[in-house]
């Protein structure tokens, strides 16, 4: 309980009010994807609390869960006028950034991608050169009885590229 008091008094010093924080417990109502925010109403029926906040800082990245409409979230108030979602029970999307990094997961799958690389464009990339490898052969015999054998890969330099690119873009 002492812990929780300190906590709790560390965050007042930071916002420099002695309003009391609390919570309440709401349901989704909208969803501002490019602010960073939601629309919600308390289940105890008191007004409806807008613009509520998905992440501290919306301009330097992060981790931000956006919660499915209609969900419950739990809405932690700061001060008076600033609220901040802490807690979801449904997850409509999540978008991570670090740095140059993003990753984004919905119901559609996810994208994973570094400065101007994708995973997908990776993988088609791979997919196109294993589609159209093709080889040198040297060839003797007559022409209804021919051997040979396989010299090199033609495209080659496209798989080492492709695997340069890789090694770039994961760990």
């Amino acid at each position: 309980m002492i812990q929780e008091e300190n906590i709790a008094g560390a965050i007042k010093a930071l916002t420099k009010l002695s309003d009391q924080i609390y919570a309440k417990v709401c349901r989704v109502l909208a969803i501002n994807e490019t602010e960073k925010t939601v629309d919600v109403k308390p289940i105890d029926d008191s007004a409806e609390i807008f613009d509520v906040r998905l992440q501290a800082d919306s301009e330097t990245g992060g981790l931000v869960l956006f919660p499915k409409k209609g969900s419950a979230v739990l809405v932690v108030f700061i001060n008076k006028n600033n609220a901040a979602v802490i807690n979801t029970s449904e997850i409509e999307k999540l978008d991570l950034v670090i740095e140059g990094v993003n990753l984004q997961i919905d119901k559609d799958g996810f994208l994973l991608k570094k400065e101007n690389e994708t995973l997908k464009i990776l993988m088609a990339d791979l997919i196109k050169a294993i589609q159209n490898i093709s080889f040198s052969v040297i060839t003797n015999g007559s022409a209804t009885t021919q051997a040979g054998t396989t010299q090199a890969m033609i495209n080659l330099a496209q798989f080492q590229s492709i695997e340069t690119r890789f090694n770039q873009f994961l760990k």
